[in-house]
């Protein structure tokens, strides 16, 4: 059988296949629809130092091909996290992606110094990329000064891998991508929600009540699988590719293009099990095509 683990700065994953934050809760809610130690990991909804309650309805709407969301980054905050969410976690034997943000840098600092004393907590993802909220990163995420700089200050407060989560809503990911990688960060995911907008024709309403919202699912597959092919030619930390995965197909297109490993996001919502049946497919794919190393496949693409 191919060999299926894949390194995150110091973290060993048995698979490339994680669930994205925000679509997969804090992990426990799916633990009877699959087994999680049979992925590679799954990252927590975002995590603020305080309780959020998240942006008014409705909040989510579908789309061709996809779904708008407005959340706002609703969490349980660190305190309830760590003694309410994190013991029943802990018991699944999953590796934990703990996503974060914070709304000013020493925000930042303070909750990736929690979460990285967490036991059960293998990881940790900085979000300085949602589109949803007034204050929740995304100046840190579009500017490669504040970005190289945030960075910088996280490393020094955490010792576990440290994967920074990069928006589409920006001219060129390059440039960021490099200001992660020049502040110290283990990975990058790539890439966020794209900012969107849904319309009721009937009403001439917005349908999102904060009238936009990030755009995920299979519409936006083709600008995340270029992105991540950006970003994977200009820096040599590992990249994990998202966007409208939905077929082991789509999380092969993010291989080949650079990623070292994939997150599963809005499918999630129609298929509870599928990072399994991926990192399933995945493997057997491999062991079909004579890969010895799903390693082997990481920025494998061929031009020319």
């Amino acid at each position: 059988m191919a060999n299926m683990k894949v390194r995150i700065g110091s973290l060993e994953l048995a698979n490339p296949v994680i669930a994205a934050s925000g679509t997969f809760g804090y992990g426990v809610e799916f633990a009877d629809k699959l087994d999680l130690r049979k992925i590679g990991a799954f990252a927590t909804k975002g995590l603020s130092l305080k309780k959020r309650a998240g942006n008014p309805m409705p909040r989510i709407c579908e789309t061709p091909s996809g779904m708008i969301n407005s959340i706002g980054l609703e969490n349980v905050g660190l305190d309830a996290f760590e003694s309410e969410k994190l013991p029943l976690i802990r018991k699944t034997g999953a590796r934990v992606v703990a996503n974060f943000f914070g709304e000013t840098q020493g925000e930042y600092v303070a909750a990736a110094a929690r979460l990285d004393a967490m036991d059960g907590v293998h990881a940790l993802e900085m979000n300085v990329s949602c589109p949803n909220v007034e204050k929740g990163g995304i100046e840190f995420g579009s500017d490669p000064v504040l970005l190289e700089k945030l960075t910088a200050s996280v490393r020094k407060a955490v010792r576990k891998p440290l994967i920074v989560k990069l928006s589409p809503n920006v001219a060129d990911v390059r440039p960021l991508a490099m200001a992660v990688q020049n502040g110290g960060a283990d990975a990058i995911s790539a890439i966020n929600t794209l900012k969107g907008m849904s319309i009721n024709v009937r009403t001439r309403e917005p349908k999102i009540r904060r009238v936009f919202g990030g755009l995920s699912g299979p519409a936006i597959r083709p600008v995340a699988v270029r992105m991540v092919y950006e970003c994977a030619t200009t820096v040599k930390i590992p990249i994990i590719g998202l966007g409208g995965i939905t077929t082991v197909e789509d999380a092969l297109e993010f291989l080949i293009a650079g990623a070292t490993a994939v997150q599963v996001g809005t499918m999630n919502f129609v298929e509870p099990s599928i990072c399994e049946r991926l990192a399933d497919e995945l493997s057997k794919w491999c062991d079909a095509e004579g890969i010895a190393d799903v390693n082997d496949l990481v920025g494998s693409l061929k031009l020319g």
